[in-house]
């Protein structure tokens, strides 16, 4: 079920806030209703594999109570520790990845494959939970749930399922019982969930349409201007898909009383590598930062092979993460390459110049990768990257003006909003009561605006859906 189709919209949600708000007043009460439309939720695109979700919810559950009760032995908690992780890993392999590695085989060996597994919306999420649940309980962070249905909520709660953000568990654990829900923070859900659901539909679905044009066209025909504007559509498109997803989840999740942290902050502002990935997708970024960068070391290592090591590892998983396919691996890996690089560059005492163009360069390279992401195989993505940069593609053909005049006011907005200026401009303002009622008034308008350009007869779902 999508945040944006008419049935979430105008038959779940509904119906899941008058039960919480007008029906149930005990937290017990709501949380298990929570539990419940969730399991709806997840089951309305995926009847079978919710039952996929219960099994792994149920292990996750048993083994996380086994990772804190261990009667003070150490080794038997260790061993409970691993099989979760294990089983964790394993799930997401064999639903994720094996299909990937059968195919890759077959084809070193000559011959060729079409093993394919039926990957379940928002695995890699839900996946990741499970582990930040058994990992923040071994290390002590938080105590594992005593209710299975808890457990559940947390890693099936609908707001953040199907493609994030990834919640920590000590995070979501001190809020259950305790969150206090408000009018305040019921409004403020509901403004925050509309900009998320405006930047979809007005933004990034309509910048699908010109990236999908140039990425769905041959290389060989493709002209220069073309091919750069495509990769700008996707790199606006991408961004307000997912931060729009995330502003919706964590708005949905502020409704009824739970504080989730931002996933976005302007990335497309940063002027390094390093800032981008601060910026962008934070819950993932924290993740790996987390559970696997420091356990190896992190920076703080004897030399600088093993740094190397630890960022290599750390973004290689970053980039089969978000998919099997060795474009995504290939990704993951070029991120590697410019950090690593920017790492050794720190210490070189840069003219002026140069870091005035600090922030068009990290744009420029930030672009590229994308080429990589939204590519279908490593083949198109060298061809479409190499007609970028041909000179003999610089060709400014009908479908570019066509297509620049056309979508140009959604590039205006995509450029603006990308940046901090409305934030700012609003903490400029007076703290007037008309001030407030104007801004509010804003939003709605927005939101009618948005609800208005609803495709009901399109399929659009969130790019990270497939991840």
């Amino acid at each position: 079920m999508l945040f944006s189709s008419q049935p979430f919209l105008f038959f779940f949600l509904p119906a899941v806030l008058f039960f919480y708000f007008v029906v149930l007043r005990d937290v017990h009460k709501r949380n298990v209703l929570l539990f419940f439309s969730s399991l709806f939720f997840y089951a309305w695109g995926e009847p079978y594999f919710v039952l996929v979700m219960l099994f792994s919810i149920a292990v996750n559950w048993f083994l996380g109570r086994h990772c804190e009760r261990s009667c003070g032995d150490d080794q038997c908690t260790r061993r409970y520790f691993w099989l979760a992780v294990a089983f964790n890993v394993a799930l997401l392999f064999v639903f994720k990845y094996l299909g990937f590695v059968v195919r890759t085989s077959a084809e070193l060996f000559g011959g060729s494959s079409d093993f394919a597994i039926v990957l379940p919306i928002g695995i890699s999420f839900f996946t990741f939970q499970e582990l930040s649940y058994i990992i923040d309980i071994y290390q002590g962070k938080a105590r594992p749930f005593r209710h299975f249905m808890d457990t559940g909520l947390y890693i099936a709660f609908f707001p953040q399922l199907i493609a994030g953000p990834i919640i920590r568990f000590d995070n979501f654990s001190s809020q259950l019982l305790t969150r206090r829900e408000s009018i305040d923070g019921f409004i403020s859900g509901i403004e925050l969930f509309g900009i998320g659901f405006a930047k979809k539909i007005l933004v990034a679905n309509a910048l699908a349409r010109v990236a999908d044009l140039s990425f769905d066209m041959s290389p060989a025909a493709l002209t220069a201007p073309l091919a750069w504007l495509g990769t700008l559509a996707y790199t606006f498109q991408i961004y307000f898909d997912f931060s729009g997803y995330s502003d919706m989840a964590i708005g949905l999740a502020r409704m009824f009383g739970f504080d989730f942290p931002a996933n976005f902050r302007y990335p497309y502002i940063s002027r390094s590598i390093a800032e981008f990935w601060r910026r962008w997708h934070i819950s993932m970024g924290s993740f790996f930062r987390d559970y696997v960068y420091f356990p190896l070391g992190g920076s703080r290592v004897s030399s600088s092979r093993r740094l190397i090591w630890n960022l290599l590892a750390v973004w290689a998983l970053t980039g089969l993460w978000h998919g099997a396919n060795w474009t995504f691996l290939v990704w993951g890996l070029y991120f590697f390459v410019l950090l690593v690089t920017e790492r050794a560059c720190k210490k070189i005492a840069w003219p002026k110049l140069f870091q005035a163009l600090q922030w068009p360069v990290v744009f420029l390279l930030v672009m590229f990768g994308w080429v990589l992401f939204r590519a279908n195989s490593l083949t198109h993505a060298a061809a479409y990257a190499w007609r970028m940069i041909s000179i003999d593609a610089w060709t400014v053909d009908r479908f570019f003006l066509q297509h620049l005049v056309e979508y140009l006011p959604e590039f205006l907005v995509a450029g603006l909003a990308s940046t901090p200026l409305a934030p700012y401009l609003q903490s400029r303002l007076p703290s007037w009561l008309v001030i407030q009622i104007i801004k509010h008034v804003w939003v709605l308008f927005i939101i009618v605006l948005a609800l208005g350009a609803l495709d009901v007869s399109s399929f659009n779902p969130f790019i990270y859906f497939n991840f």
